[in-house]
């Protein structure tokens, strides 16, 4: 897990069922599965080899009683969770979840962009331990970020705000609008665009990579999983599908072929 404050470091699928969570995203990914072993929380860290990429947890009681579904949440590195919270609020987002410690873990807590896109500011209770990682194109890691925003430009400038977040290219979609690239640290990171009026919430989606991607639809629909969008080809060359798993959760994968 990275701890580079304003970068994206962990993804988390919250699901109705984590035994058949675990399956479904075992055939689809072959990630490694293992219980970190934390007294209290139920959860499943889902790793590449020996590194982990996120992990899996059954959906709060108090997350579905407030009607959230099935979902992938990002977290985003933070130096001091309790003053990111205030900076967050103080630029028009809100708390879900105030600031609370995961034992051995880190300090999380559950917010959302001006427009009601929920992410997590998470501080590692521990440094990183040195090491290689994974590569960002690596299969099974996290490859790509998206951000389906209430209002593109007043949502970049929030996160420029809280995140020090840069604009890279920028693409236009025509009667869609402009999918705007970030980065962070020079590296571009993910894209963001206004929401079409048809999809219910902003929200964030995540892109996990695979090797080829009409394979790896094809492991989706096995799996029971659905072909929500897709495969389609990006600029730059790479192929996308949009998913949802047999309980929902949304996703993405991206390949760089067929």
């Amino acid at each position: 897990m990275s701890s580079v404050p304003g970068d994206f470091l962990w993804y988390d699928v919250m699901t109705s069922d984590p035994d058949a969570g675990r399956a479904f995203y075992k055939a689809v990914f072959d990630w490694n599965m293992a219980d970190p072993g934390v007294p209290g929380h139920e959860y499943t860290v889902l790793s590449v080899g020996s590194t982990g990429v996120g992990g899996l947890m059954r959906l709060p009681d108090d997350a579905k009683a407030t009607g959230v579904p099935p979902c992938w949440t990002g977290y985003i590195g933070s130096d001091d969770v309790d003053a990111d919270v205030k900076r967050l609020t103080a630029a028009g987002g809100s708390v879900h979840k105030p600031a609370d410690d995961i034992p051995g873990i880190g300090r999380f807590a559950v917010v959302a962009d001006p427009h009601g896109a929920v992410f997590i500011l998470f501080k590692p209770g521990s440094p990183t331990p040195p090491g290689p990682g994974l590569a960002p194109d690596a299969p099974g890691n996290i490859g790509w970020r998206e951000l389906m925003a209430g209002d593109m430009p007043a949502d970049f400038a929030f996160y420029v705000t809280m995140f020090g977040w840069t604009k890279a290219e920028a693409h236009d979609m025509g009667p869609m609008g402009v999918y705007q690239l970030f980065a962070k640290d020079g590296v571009t990171r993910g894209g963001m665009m206004t929401k079409m009026p048809e999809m219910p919430v902003p929200c964030w989606g995540f892109y996990i990579n695979a090797e080829a991607i009409d394979a790896a639809a094809a492991r989706v629909t096995r799996a029971g999983g659905t072909i929500v969008n897709g495969p389609m080809e990006v600029p730059g060359g790479q192929w996308i599908v949009q998913c949802t798993d047999p309980q929902g959760a949304h996703f993405g994968i991206v390949a760089p072929s067929r």
